[in-house]
């Protein structure tokens, strides 16, 4: 009895401290923004806001506009990470899974080790992996054949003061001038940069180190990256995923949301409704595979790649 009184004790804590958390959160944010209005009202940082505006100049030979390749992979990587996200959080707080996968140990890839068993969530999100994995190469081979790479990585020390600019900026709601057709500020840049560069590396080598594609054998690749090390990075870069999506749309549909949907889907520098029935599209496939990634669908695809069991 007192076992459930202190399982339900702690629930009801819980749900109070989310209770809490949304009106901390605003007064939070309306902190944050009296406060960049009082620091952009100085004399010095409307002094600095004017030698920064919020954006480096691109060097000379930077591509204008978009191309429809950079529409493809923009939905196809988001289409990946939705999914992965998904599965990863299934991955990670599921008990009892659906199904588990074994690979079979014949045809192009043999091993002279046993396959291992893994859960059909955990199956589903390495798939995911690769598939993102493999679409992340073919955009960072096309990011450097166009030139696309000069309007997401740094190729000047000014773009620094001019991300703190446009945070200022953002932060007391006079937002920077917008017009990611030919130059993103500098707080978009060395965001890009994070998560093409950075996060999206560290999800891939994290990820790969906890799988079964890692040798097992190895002592000194082990010692050097713990397993122990790669979990405490996993997860915290798919909340940097996670915070970067919502922040992104956020931006995009809060600052003349039809001309960027345009850009991102339409490959064209106007307003109009092309792009929004090209997002609007997208997003019903992504809503549809959702929903359609359950044990149902999953387990004749994953038997053509192995031996699919039930629980």
């Amino acid at each position: 009895m007192s076992t459930t009184k202190n399982k339900s004790g702690t629930a009801r804590g819980k749900r109070a401290r989310l209770y809490w958390a949304v009106p901390a959160a605003l007064v939070a944010l309306v902190l944050v923004v009296l406060l960049a209005k009082w620091i952009t009202g100085l004399p010095a940082v409307r002094d600095f806001i004017a030698d920064y505006p919020g954006h480096s100049e691109l060097p000379a030979g930077a591509p204008v506009g978009f191309p429809a390749w950079l529409a493809w992979q923009h939905f196809l990587n988001a289409f990946f990470l939705l999914l992965i996200i998904r599965t990863g959080w299934q991955v990670r707080t599921t008990t009892r899974p659906a199904g588990y996968w074994t690979r079979n140990n014949k045809g192009l890839i043999k091993t002279r080790t046993a396959p291992t068993e893994i859960s059909l969530e955990l199956w589903f999100h390495l798939t995911l992996d690769a598939l993102w994995i493999l679409n992340g190469l073919v955009f960072v081979i096309l990011l450097f054949a166009t030139g696309q790479w000069m309007r997401i990585i740094p190729t000047s020390w000014d773009v620094f003061p001019n991300a703190v600019s446009a945070s200022l900026q953002y932060a007391s709601l006079t937002w920077p001038t917008e017009n990611g057709w030919v130059n993103y500020n500098a707080l978009q840049l060395l965001t890009y940069f994070v998560t093409v560069f950075i996060a999206a590396p560290l999800a891939f080598i994290t990820g790969l180190r906890m799988s079964a594609a890692w040798p097992k054998k190895a002592a000194g690749l082990n010692k050097a990256f713990p397993i122990e090390a790669a979990r405490a990075v996993h997860f915290p870069v798919m909340i940097y995923f996670v915070a970067f999506i919502v922040v992104h749309v956020f931006l995009v549909l809060a600052t003349g949301a039809l001309r960027n949907l345009n850009h991102m889907y339409g490959v064209r520098d106007d307003v109009s409704w092309v792009g929004f029935w090209f997002f609007l599209a997208s997003v019903a496939v992504m809503v549809a595979a959702w929903f359609l990634a359950r044990p149902l669908f999953l387990r004749p695809i994953a038997s053509l790649m192995g031996k699919v069991t039930s629980r």
